[in-house]
């Protein structure tokens, strides 16, 4: 990790999160990279221990949060709660769950109960 590109963009944050290191490398990697979204911003998300990302899909106006994760961790309702707040109580935010073979997964998470669309 420490000998590709992007890591010096992300090395504050690997060395304070070391156990959320490899998805936050392979998350901003695919949003930079394959995704290739623009303004792509690291945030720091200590009450969750882990960095996220702020940025837009190409050609698209709209700022997206992003939080990765692994798919081996357990989350709670309260470590939702702390994402939301910390990055400003969004409508939404993407969270990027990554698997070990390098797959991930973006689900939409909405704060609260949300009817889906019919």
């Amino acid at each position: 990790m420490e000998s590709h590109p992007s890591h010096g963009e992300l090395s504050q944050l690997v060395e304070k999160y070391p156990q959320t290191a490899g998805s936050l490398f392979q998350t901003y990697n695919d949003l930079k990279l394959a995704q290739q979204w623009e303004d792509l911003q690291i945030l720091d998300l200590p009450a969750c221990s882990r960095g996220a990302f702020k940025g837009r899909r190409p050609k698209t106006t709209d700022m997206l949060l992003v939080v990765p994760c692994s798919l081996a961790e357990s989350l709670s309702i309260s470590w939702f709660d702390e994402a939301f707040k910390q990055l400003g109580k969004p409508s939404q935010i993407y969270l990027a769950i990554n698997a070990e073979d390098s797959n991930i997964v973006y689900y939409k998470i909405s704060p609260g109960i949300i009817k889906p669309p019919v």
